[in-house]
């Protein structure tokens, strides 16, 4: 940290939020928004251009995830923090991004001053869940899909039929079929579509 300024990187791909944010985090004495970027895709290059201490990441943006962003970093600059807010409690989503390397979980709608602290504290070393998305996340119970079902399951949020989605996943279609089937009676719904949706309200996919 250089002279004792928090240098933070802002991902957030609506601009009205994301500025929102960045003035009322710059207006901390000791925190200063060095970086903002609207797409997952284009955090680490970001992060690795500004030398930062602390990564603000939304979960809903268009190139990658701020899970799957976080998830980068964490391999790349294993030294940064990484701060995730949702604006959606979805259990599975805290559990993503703690397995992604994620310091701290809250809610994008949370006071200034609560985020500010969570900076403060994620470098200082603590874990920071805002405590009504950890409830929901226990209250959720574990994610049932696994990883392949999951992945059918993504592929299949657009509509694709069995033979597309053989194709890009290079598995045949029985295996296909049988993915979804299984996954479809995990969550306990009549067809794919109820599966999709399913699994992305709980924050499974």
């Amino acid at each position: 940290m250089s002279g004792g300024m928090i240098k933070v990187l802002l991902a957030e791909d609506q601009s009205m939020v994301r500025e929102a944010l960045a003035a009322l985090l710059g207006l901390e004495d000791d925190i200063e928004v060095v970086a903002q970027v609207a797409r997952g895709d284009e955090v680490l290059a970001a992060a690795r251009a500004h030398d930062i201490d602390v990564a603000l990441l939304d979960i809903e943006m268009p190139g990658a995830t701020g899970i799957e962003a976080a998830a980068q970093l964490h391999k790349e600059l294993p030294g940064l923090k990484l701060v995730v807010l949702t604006t959606f409690g979805r259990p599975g989503y805290l559990r993503s991004a703690m397995e992604a390397g994620a310091d701290a979980f809250l809610v994008k709608d949370a006071p200034a001053a609560q985020l500010a602290e969570a900076v403060r504290k994620v470098l200082a070393g603590e874990r920071v869940i805002d405590p009504t998305l950890a409830a929901a996340a226990l209250a959720g119970g574990a994610n049932p899909l696994t990883d392949r079902e999951r992945e059918v399951l993504r592929a299949a949020a657009d509509g694709s039929t069995n033979a597309e989605l053989a194709a890009a996943l290079h598995l045949s279609q029985g295996t296909v079929r049988n993915y979804l089937s299984t996954a479809i009676q995990k969550l306990a719904v009549r067809n794919r579509a109820e599966a999709v949706r399913t699994a992305r309200e709980k924050g499974w996919l």
